[in-house]
């Protein structure tokens, strides 16, 4: 009888491969962590400055640490603090309505992201697929407005606002930036060019006119697309201060942004509430960072995005 030995030397063996941490690699990772820590320093020192007391920062403006730490600031942000309180800890004594501006912003933020959206995706459509008279005439148009500054158009725009007797009013804020932007349309148009034409050729062929090809086939395909617009947008509106301040600065439509200029106006012998605007800077802040943030795969995914699957 033959006996068969199987040695350890026949059997496959895996291999590791450990990358070396050679000089270039190390100085790479340095630089990249020192210009995480330069990007995130300011919004730590936000944080550190909104739970110091403003009347204690002076005695230590160089602490790293939270000068007599206390949440009065977000307190009497949210308008959960008195007014005693925040005097004696060196604010203002100045409200700030913050639910209000808060409501105000997502819905003038919200609707000229959804009305963006909506109407560029389709004038994206006809510019990219649909053959009419002018059409490369028309679209050449559009791009010449990118070369406007906004500031050009605020002029007119509040005069027509002005004359529709929608000045302080939400729809008055919301109707100019409301149809469209070149930018979204030429943004959109670029990715409607590179879906294959194929998609659209077979759903011709099963009877789908433009409209049903472009909400059932065209649309869902541009998913990533689409919500890089729409998370573009959105920050862009948010973030507006120049127009929300020009068409709605009454009480009832005052945004975020021109709510924290007031408020920073509001100054007890000319010595800014510190602790309390960083404070209301910072909850401005965070519904456009967890946006960003829980739609950051989609906008990568857009980058290297095809239209056929």
């Amino acid at each position: 009888m033959t006996t068969t030995t199987v040695h350890d030397s026949a059997k496959p063996q895996v291999r590791r491969h450990h990358r070396r941490l050679s000089p270039g690699r190390i100085l790479a990772w340095a630089a990249m962590i020192a210009f995480l820590i330069v990007t995130l320093f300011p919004f730590y020192w936000m944080l550190r400055t909104a739970l110091s007391t403003t009347r204690s920062l002076p005695s230590a403006p160089n602490s790293l640490l939270p000068v007599d730490f206390t949440w009065g600031a977000f307190e009497r942000v949210l308008g959960l603090g008195t007014k005693a309180q925040a005097v004696a800890e060196g604010g203002s004594g100045a409200s700030v309505n913050f639910w209000l501006y808060l409501r105000n912003s997502f819905v003038y933020a919200g609707a000229v992201t959804l009305g963006q959206v909506f109407f560029c995706s389709m004038a994206a459509y006809a510019f990219a697929r649909l053959r009419w008279p002018g059409r490369n005439l028309v679209f050449g148009v559009f791009l010449g407005a990118l070369l406007v500054p906004p500031i050009f158009t605020s002029l007119p725009n509040f005069i027509l606002v002005k004359n529709l007797g929608l000045l302080n009013t939400l729809p008055g804020m919301i109707l100019p930036g409301f149809l469209m932007t070149p930018f979204a349309i030429f943004f959109l148009r670029q990715f409607f060019l590179g879906i294959s034409r194929e998609i659209e050729e077979s759903a011709a062929l099963d009877g789908a006119g433009p409209w049903r090809t472009f909400f059932r086939i065209i649309l869902p395909m541009s998913t990533a697309p689409v919500t890089t617009l729409a998370i573009l947008t959105f920050i862009a509106t948010w973030n507006d201060y120049f127009w929300p301040l020009l068409v709605g600065n009454n009480e009832q439509t005052r945004v975020l942004t021109v709510a924290l200029g007031v408020f920073r106006s509001q100054t007890p012998a000319g010595s800014p509430d510190w602790a309390g605007l960083m404070a209301a800077t910072l909850i401005a802040a965070a519904p456009v960072l967890v946006l960003f943030f829980a739609f950051a795969r989609k906008i990568i995914d857009s980058i290297g995005y095809s239209g056929v699957k």
